[in-house]
């Protein structure tokens, strides 16, 4: 009798809660964000453990700079040297490059790099490739370290006739021979993170960024993401003597796996790991194979300048820390995990690959 009794009364508790009806609440995506309750050691690295060289950054003024307030904020990060992929500013005049690079011989000669950058306007004259081969040549005698690609190429930039220049447009072999002619790298963008290409609905992982930032949508583009990405691989077997950066993982930091195949088959392609430490930071343990097992071949960058950004890099990097947040919730709204890198994979990424790709940097300001 009291094992019916029993059950009765489960089987009624059951039902009153199955009855229970949910409360009507609401609450968009872009607002719910609960602190984290879990306890866990947190490390806030606001310095790297070993100086380091930035191999990706974007500066507008160094053609008038004293540089001091760059200086201090470089030395509070442990940033040894700055590497300005915008040498030629951004829609600054013809000297800009030459005066900056005077600038920075004058005041701090070891501590700031510029690369180069190409004008695609004008690939119709018969004439261009051997004006921008030339100019190239003259860059590189004035200091200029190597040649920055933006995603212009293979996206936005076109002919005369309205044509779209693909990035291995036969006009520009040239350029990329002279480079490995040259010695110097080239740090190539191309494209853009493949889900802007895809449709903002509730399957796209981009959805809040491309909802605050609806320029950076190409869902309606002509040319498809694939067809970039492959232009870009193009140039990279075309010309096996050239060092190419492939900028932000090549945007497979999501397939690393991916990633692995392409850095086998193309021995002439570095990366670098400007603005997607979140790809990293939530895939630690697949992170951490990749990067040991490419530590000759991948480098530090950031991308955008700041400064209270490079923490995060620090700490997915360096540490082991759990579940914490990423600094820009519209570019990743899962939580980043620390890859825990040993000291001798951490010194390539942080300055040895860089300093093996650019001749005559200073190694007095790393450790031996």
């Amino acid at each position: 009798m009291k094992t019916l009794l029993t059950f009765f009364l489960a089987a009624f508790c059951f039902l009153v809660h199955a009855q229970e009806k949910p409360l009507d609440l609401k609450m968009d995506f872009e607002e719910y964000e609960p602190p984290s309750t879990l306890v866990v050691d947190e490390h806030h690295l606001t310095k790297s453990k070993f100086p380091f060289i930035d191999i990706h950054n974007h500066q507008g003024n160094m053609n008038s700079s004293d540089f001091k307030d760059l200086i201090t904020a470089m030395d509070k990060l442990n940033m040894a040297v700055m590497n300005n992929l915008s040498g030629r500013g951004f829609g600054a005049g013809p000297d800009h490059l030459e005066k900056s690079l005077l600038n920075i011989k004058e005041r701090y000669p070891n501590r700031f790099i510029l690369f180069t950058n190409v004008d695609f306007n004008g690939m119709d004259d018969t004439d261009w490739t051997t004006r921008t081969v030339k100019q190239l040549e003259t860059d590189v005698k004035l200091g200029a370290k190597g040649l920055k690609i933006y995603k212009t190429l293979g996206m936005f930039a076109k002919d005369k006739k309205g044509n779209r220049i693909s990035i291995d447009d036969p006009r520009i072999d040239p350029v990329w021979a002279k480079c490995g002619e040259l010695g110097i790298p080239v740090l190539i963008h191309a494209a853009d993170p493949k889900q802007f290409w895809q449709p903002i609905d509730k399957n796209n992982e981009r959805w809040l960024e491309l909802k605050l930032h609806p320029g950076r949508r190409h869902d309606k583009d002509s040319v498809k993401w694939a067809t970039i990405i492959a232009e870009q691989h193009n140039i990279f077997k075309k010309h096996p003597k050239t060092k190419f950066i492939n900028a932000h993982l090549g945007w497979y930091g999501s397939d690393l796996k991916k990633l692995g195949l392409l850095m086998d088959q193309f021995s002439n392609m570095y990366t670098e790991i400007g603005a997607v430490i979140a790809e990293l930071g939530r895939q630690p343990r697949a992170a951490k194979v990749f990067l040991t097992k490419y530590q000759d071949r991948v480098l530090f960058g950031k991308d955008s300048w700041v400064p209270e950004e490079y923490e995060t890099y620090f700490r997915v990097l360096e540490t082991e820390d759990e579940y914490f947040p990423y600094h820009k919730r519209y570019h990743a709204f899962w939580k980043m995990y620390g890859i825990g890198l040993p000291d001798d994979v951490l010194r390539k990424i942080y300055y040895k690959n860089a300093m093996n790709l650019i001749p005559g940097m200073d190694k007095n300001l790393f450790p031996k």
